[in-house]
């Protein structure tokens, strides 16, 4: 462990701590907007301070460090994007400042400045489910501050009912509607609001990898720092919530910049979640359909410029504007005793046209199990086991198997296999530091899904320090 590490570690403070243009992950979900209503057993345990003195200011933080390594390779052969066969270990930063401020009855306005900074490994290229969701691709890993979110929140009540809401991450404490209609405008993540999972959502409490904490075949629109601007509605009622949303898809594929010309490029994405109860236990299900608009380039179209050349076939030379990506969501969790969660997702997308904006995934199965730590008496600590089945489109395939490279993915050649992923974490957990420490390791078969290029898995090992007050 390198001893910047262990400085980061020591407690530096939010704006002072080495950062870098890394795309950070970490889904904020105010509490309230979620389902199943009760938490359930093995979601995550970490909690900040919950002030009580004031209802109309939430300020809050959190800091993420994780250092991840990969054991030496011996490849076949080596692209452009292909995950290096040997290199130091990676460190990644997040720092955030969550700041809200009631407005008007029903309104709010939310502030969050973050640092974010590091390095994933081979600069996340080279697997499509990359091993840490604290960081994308990398274009400068020097400090910089950027704006994370900053939108407006506005609650109509749509009845009489009133629960009582505690001061959370963009969360303010005070009375709310049991049913509501809410409307987000401005930028945030789009997954603040779907795909949401009490098991498997959050990097920094959770699964590390890409295609645990979201939804691998779902190209969500974001830019390279994970962050879109747009509108969402809600409609919100015990056990059930609709929700709709239009936001901004980048200029260029995981480009930093957004593109606000909606007649031309946009992301429509609607899901409904229902919560129930399965024996006296929680348990929801969520079905999400989106649709995206961008100036992608065709896989196929690229191919076929590519032929009787000598050169590889390059998608960036196959856009026009209006082409779409389609796809869905089936999302899963469960209660299953008063101490383990299981969960699963199964994401598809048509693959017909570029990738622009998550990763090179058009279709991922996963499942998994979370449990608290009760049984050997911490029970606030969280036991994490999932697998992941990651694939491709026919069109993706021809185009990699062509010598083309994507922003992810790009080994020269392709032998067309799945991509296998498990993972185990175990978060050991400081409440009164409002603390966790994570160790986890990944096992990758097929990365980049190629069965021919290693003779063996990848091992990944990682640690992971998250605090939030």
């Amino acid at each position: 462990m390198n001893k910047y590490f262990l400085r980061v570690v020591g407690g530096v403070g939010m704006f002072g701590l080495v950062a870098g243009r890394a795309l950070a992950q970490g889904q904020v979900t105010p509490p309230a907007s979620t389902l199943p209503g009760q938490q359930p057993a093995a979601a995550s345990a970490q909690q900040p301070v919950h002030h009580t003195h004031d209802e109309n200011w939430s300020v809050h933080f959190q800091q993420t460090v994780i250092q991840q390594w990969h054991n030496d390779l011996r490849p076949r052969y080596i692209g452009g994007n292909s995950l290096k066969a040997r290199e130091n270990a990676k460190l990644s930063l997040t720092t955030t400042l969550f700041l809200g401020r009631r407005l008007w009855k029903g309104a709010a306005v939310y502030f969050n400045p973050e640092v974010a900074g590091g390095s994933g490994l081979s600069g996340a290229t080279g697997i499509g489910g990359a091993p840490n969701g604290e960081t994308f691709r990398i274009g400068d890993p020097a400090p910089q501050v950027y704006l994370a979110r900053l939108y407006l929140r506005q609650l109509w009540a749509l009845g009489a009912s009133e629960e009582e809401d505690e001061d959370d991450l963009n969360q303010l404490k005070g009375t709310r509607p049991a049913k509501y209609l809410a409307l987000n405008v401005g930028k945030f993540s789009i997954a603040d609001y779907f795909d949401q999972n009490s098991y498997s959502h959050d990097p920094r409490t959770q699964f590390f990898n890409w295609s645990l904490m979201s939804a691998g075949g779902w190209d969500y629109p974001a830019n390279v720092r994970g962050y879109t601007v747009g509108a969402v509605l809600e409609y919100v009622q015990p056990g059930l919530a609709l929700r709709a949303g239009v936001s901004s898809m980048p200029t260029d594929a995981n480009g930093p910049t957004l593109d606000f010309h909606y007649n031309k490029a946009q992301a429509i994405t609607a899901e409904v979640t229902k919560a129930y109860s399965l024996n006296g236990r929680p348990g929801a299900v969520r079905l999400l359909g989106f649709r995206n608009q961008a100036a992608m380039g065709s896989y196929n179209l690229a191919v076929r410029q590519a032929l009787g050349t000598s050169n590889a076939p390059d998608v960036t030379a196959a856009r026009t504007n209006g082409r779409t990506k389609y796809g869905f969501v089936v999302n899963a969790e469960q209660e299953i005793s008063p101490n383990v969660g299981l969960f699963g997702r199964y994401s598809y997308n048509d693959g017909h046209n570029e990738t622009w904006a998550f990763t090179e995934i058009d279709r991922s199965l996963s499942v998994g199990l979370t449990s608290t730590g009760a049984r050997w008496k911490r029970p606030t600590d969280r036991l994490g086991v999932a697998a992941v089945a990651n694939g491709l489109s026919q069109d993706h395939r021809n185009y990699l198997a062509a010598g083309g490279s994507g922003f992810i993915l790009g080994d020269g050649r392709l032998d067309y296999g799945l991509e296998y992923i498990g993972e185990v974490y175990y978060s050991i957990d400081f409440p009164r530091y409002h603390a966790a420490l994570s160790p986890d390791y990944q096992i990758i078969f097929n990365p980049g899904y190629n069965t021919s290029r290693l003779p063996g898995p990848v091992h990944v090992v990682a640690l992971r320090v998250h605090v939030e007050f």
